[in-house]
């Protein structure tokens, strides 16, 4: 039912009107913009949730510093590497913007039983490759600007390509490490994605999408992680966590550790004091009076600090202390 207004709401709007304070030709404006809300897929539900991707986005983050790095050395070029996006997609997504001209690079994980059979893919943007490629054989990179969106790279440049992949495959495991240990191994490049399936059309993925920034020209970098692998990881995350939550129970460990370690114990009868020309002038046979019965308590000190006390005895022919009271330090 349409809102009904006042005699002096009419009149005060007639007024704005003639006065021109208000557009009669304008649409009406709502005070209050409706929240837009994202539409949730019930036939596709996610899988992951936002924390976990959070997590993947600060992994990923330390991982482009570190891959950062490696690039301005190996191309002695000036590199700035971000990520832009960290997605839950499927993976016909990431497929259907591949052409039969585009290369992608395998990897997988050391771990059996956390890899399965999809591997991690590796994508990045030709007018980019062949850029770093240009500067690794001491060009300036410059983009071409006639390169045809169907260009296939030559043997010599998919060599090249896949020795700069190597080497941003192998710090991928240091970015995991406060997690868990991870190791990641190239295994090959594939130069037409589209004639091979290498995941389930509808397999769940997060796709991590870095921006790679040289003073010439900018491209992407794509990392296809698969959903079954990253479910194995989390799940293994998990399980350490509450491991340390639950504080697992290692007093025998730790008691056996010390019981290997060495400690001194200092017996100690008395102390006196002597003028360093009487102890110069000292033989054997000499007697030093420390003022106190030979069946006096004898003292024993553990790192300096009187710990015991004990009687003086002989055991299996050799000297020993029998220990009597325990000094308790604060």
């Amino acid at each position: 039912m349409p809102e009904v207004l006042s005699q002096s709401q009419i009149d005060a709007l007639l007024a704005a009107a003639r006065s021109g304070e208000m557009d009669l030709d304008a649409e009406p404006s709502k005070e209050t913009q409706e929240k837009k809300y994202r539409k949730y897929d019930f036939y596709s539900p996610r899988k992951f949730t936002t924390d976990r991707l959070k997590m993947l986005n600060s992994i990923f983050e330390s991982y482009s510093r570190v891959i950062n790095s490696r690039i301005n050395g190996l191309l002695h070029a000036n590199c700035e590497i971000e990520v832009e996006s960290v997605e839950e997609q499927r993976y016909h997504e990431f497929s259907n913007a591949l052409t039969e001209s585009d290369v992608l690079s395998l990897a997988d994980i050391d771990l059996a039983e956390l890899q399965e059979e999809t591997p991690i893919l590796f994508h990045l943007d030709t007018p980019v490759t062949l850029s770093m490629l240009d500067r690794l054989m001491g060009g300036e990179g410059e983009p071409d600007p006639q390169l045809p969106s169907n260009y296939n790279m030559t043997d010599l440049e998919l060599q090249m390509y896949e020795n700069i992949i190597r080497d941003l495959v192998s710090p991928l495991g240091s970015s995991w490490e406060n997690y868990i240990s991870l190791q990641f191994k190239y295994v090959r490049t594939e130069v037409n994605p589209t004639l091979v399936q290498l995941i389930g059309f509808d397999e769940t993925v997060v796709i991590v999408g870095l921006t790679v920034k040289f003073p010439n020209i900018t491209g992407r970098l794509s990392i296809c992680l698969p959903g079954n692998m990253l479910a194995n990881i989390f799940t293994e995350i998990s399980k350490s966590s509450s491991r340390r939550v639950t504080g697992e129970d290692k007093s025998e460990e730790i008691f056996d550790n010390l019981r290997e370690s060495e400690l001194e114990i200092v017996a100690e009868l008395a102390r006196t004091h002597l003028l360093l020309s009487d102890i110069y002038h000292l033989n054997v046979g000499d007697v030093v009076d420390i003022k106190r019965p030979k069946d006096s308590v004898v003292y024993l000190n553990i790192g300096g600090r009187r710990w015991f006390d004990g009687k003086m005895g002989v055991y299996n022919k050799q000297m020993t202390v029998k220990v009597g009271e325990t000094y308790i330090k604060a």
